[in-house]
Formats: C-alpha cells, structure tokens, sequence
C-alpha cells in the first residue's frame, strides 16, 4: 500500500495533465510498478528530462516502484511528438555509454540498490527489441493497432500537416507502435501498469495501453504532466548556452545553481512545487515569504538550493552561493583563491581577456607595465595612475594602493588567471600562457 497518495501529490504541485481513469484506485490498490521513458541520445540528462524523473521520485516516495526505461531502441528512430525534423541515429556503443551515464544521474534521485520491494530498476528497449525480427513485429504486434488508429494521434497530425511537403518517415510512423510495444513488455515481464511522461507522449503511452488489452485482456494506466514553461510562454530549460545540464562537464554547478536563482517569482511559486520534495506547508510558507518581500527571493534561493545539492551536492551548492557573491563580498579575496577554475571562469564569463607570457608573471612585473604594456586594461599610463590614487583599480578585489607593485607567480588563481578591475564595473581577465 502507498506511503501517501500518489496521483494528490502530483495533482497540488501541479504535476497532472491527463489521467486515465482507474489510475488513482489501482496505485491505492496496491504497490504498482511505472515507468517514463527517457531519451539516450546523450550523455547527460538535462533539466528538460526533470520533471518525469521527479514524478518517479514522488512514485517511490509513496511506496510505488518506478522504472527508468532507457529508450536505445526507440532512440535510434527518434520520436515525431512535437518535433518538425527526424533525429540523427546513434550507434550501440554510444548508446551503453550514454545508458551509464544517465543511471549514475538517475541513481541521485532514486534508491536503485537497497532491498527494498519498490527499489528502483532501469531497462533498455534495445535489449528486447534488437532480438525481434521485422516479420515478427508486423505479425505478432503490428496487427493488433489499425493505421487508422495511429493516424488519429495527435503527434502523427501535427507532424504531417508541418511537413507537407516531405511527409513522415516509415520509421518514424512505427515510433508509437515500438513505444506501444515497450509498455506490453514491461507489463508482461515487470507487471508494470503505468506509464508517465510529459502531455506530448499521451498519443504513444494510449497505444500502449491498447496494445495490453487487445493482446493481453489487461488493464494498464496512463499519466501525462504538462510541458513546463516559463511564465512569458517561452522555452523552459534553454539559455542562450542551449540546454542546462546535469553533468558538471556541460554545464558547472555555479550556471546550474544561477539559472535557478534567476527564474521569475512566478515561475518559482511553480517549479519549487515540481522540482523539489519539498511539502505543501513549507512551499506556502516561502510563497507567504515571498508575497511579504519579494526583493529577498526566498523563493529562488530556496529553490536553486534543493535542486543543486539534488543534482549536484551540498559542497557544490555552497561554492555556487560562494563564487555568486564574489562580485559583492567583502570576503571576495578569499572566495576568489577557493573557487576551481570552470565556477571562476563562470563567473567572469564574457570579460574581456588577455594573454600575458606566463615568464612575464613568474620574473615579476609592475601592475603598471602589466596592465598597460602587456594586458591593455589601461589606455595609458596616465589615465592608470590616476584611478589608482582615486581608489579605482583593484587586483584579485583587493584595492591597489601602488601601482607599481609588483605582480609576480603568487597572484595567479588556479595558477593561471589574475583579475583585474577598473573602476566599479569593468572586470578583465589576465591568462598566463
């Protein structure tokens, strides 16, 4: 039986789009076993791909088993739901080293390996469907869906009328069948009896559950949450950068942790409810926070530290919070010579930069020489004078008292980069090469 009930969980954080009928009594019924289905074709999963592996944290949280289905096969096809081009194939070796990846990301959300009943597994399609031969599929599977039927779906309608002119594949056509096929297997093979995903997949999760009652006589369920975006109708999970990422390599815990502090009140009262396991009392709280003083951004700050320490981890959230007041900080010195090099890069993303021969640095050189001869921070000597008896340069955001100090090897952080600043506002970025 459930902790908690599943389908009231998802439905106050906003987490429901449709639900076939019968699924609440079945997840009160008894421990169910569900799965959402996610896309190989890299080796990282991003913050797109968190909203169905939250709603297989919740299921497990609630005593129910949740299946992490890897889609090898179907990813080597590509899904047509609100895509208006076919997906480039990926290879088999890529596609295991992908598989890899995605369950050491999925292993930060879900309890893959206690003893538990409901502890979480992870399936690929590819490991029962490479086996399965075409003349097979069309006889055993393909006769049991009518075309008529796989034309009325929406993901199939809206496909064909964007592309007019080229159609749609025949692979792409059989992308709902294959999916369809996936649900029987595991329904079969894992008793599973629920499928979840984003709105766009209730076209493909439908068919599976027909498949299981004409060819099985079963009952399975079905729930689709809605596509996340933000509050102005835009994209959600895209920035300029593209995709925001799980995997620290494509995208540092300090943008990770930015991209959530900096989201709109609005979209925050929404994504903390979906986004974390935070419950209903505590969330009102930080919304009643919020309404009272909007400028201190609970919200946010509450938001951006649940989801970092989950994706990422509590040292990595408080260098993020560390390297965000660097800017501001009193304690920007230390914070500075603390932070690695991405979260530093990061930060001083978009400065202008300057090589300097490292043995310029290392011989020792006058901060005046170095930023006007070697790093043009300064137009002229002159004009660098000048703002530092006015208090305007710092080096490493600590004020300059001499300008012709000199900067040697011991000023370098990550043993590479010197930060120079002009003024308020203008920050530069020495590389020693």
């Amino acid at each position: 039986m459930a902790n908690f009930n599943f389908v009231e969980e998802l439905t106050w954080r906003g987490m429901i789009a449709n639900i076939m009928p019968g699924t609440e009594e079945q997840l009160n019924k008894e421990m169910t076993s569900a799965y959402v289905g996610i896309d190989p074709t890299a080796d990282s999963l991003h913050i797109g791909h968190l909203v169905g592996i939250m709603m297989l944290k919740h299921l497990q949280r609630a005593g129910h088993r949740p299946i992490a289905l890897v889609g090898g096969a179907t990813g080597m096809i590509g899904d047509p739901s609100m895509k208006s081009q076919e997906r480039k194939l990926i290879d088999e070796a890529t596609l295991r080293h992908n598989q890899e990846c995605i369950r050491q990301q999925l292993a930060k959300f879900l309890d893959f390996d206690s003893d538990a009943p409901n502890h979480a597994i992870l399936v690929n399609n590819y490991d029962w469907m490479k086996d399965f031969s075409f003349l097979n599929f069309i006889r055993d599977i393909g006769k049991h869906i009518t075309v008529n039927y796989m034309m009325a779906k929406d993901s199939v309608k809206k496909r064909l009328a964007a592309n007019a002119d080229h159609g749609m594949s025949f692979t792409e056509f059989s992308y709902q069948l294959l999916q369809g096929y996936d649900f029987l297997y595991l329904y079969q093979k894992e008793n599973c009896r629920l499928q979840m995903g984003g709105s766009d997949q209730w076209g493909n999760i439908t068919t599976g559950t027909e498949l299981i009652r004409r060819i099985e006589g079963g009952e399975a369920f079905a729930i689709t949450c809605p596509l996340i975006t933000k509050a102005d109708g835009t994209k959600f999970g895209k920035t300029e950068g593209g995709n925001v990422w799980l995997d620290p390599k494509r995208t540092s815990p300090y943008k990770f942790y930015q991209f959530w502090l900096n989201v709109s009140d609005e979209d925050a009262a929404r994504y903390i409810k979906i986004f974390t396991d935070l419950p209903k009392d505590e969330i009102a709280d930080l919304v009643a926070q919020q309404e009272q003083d909007p400028g201190l951004r609970p919200l946010q700050k509450r938001l951006a530290k649940e989801i970092t320490c989950m994706v990422h981890s509590e040292q990595d959230y408080e260098m993020a919070v560390e390297a965000s007041q660097i800017l501001f900080s009193n304690k920007a010195q230390d914070i500075l010579h603390k932070i690695d090099e991405e979260t530093l890069l990061s930060v001083f993303e978009g400065v202008p930069t300057f090589e300097v021969p490292r043995d310029v640095i290392t011989a020792g050189v006058p901060l005046i020489n170095l930023l006007t001869d070697h790093a043009a921070v300064f137009p002229s000597k002159g004009e660098m004078r000048k703002m530092t008896q006015g208090g305007g340069v710092s080096v490493n955001k600590e004020k300059v008292a001499d300008q012709n100090m000199t900067i040697d090897a011991s000023f370098l952080l990550n043993d590479k980069y010197i930060l120079a600043q002009r003024g308020k506002k203008n920050y530069f970025l020495l590389i020693a090469k």
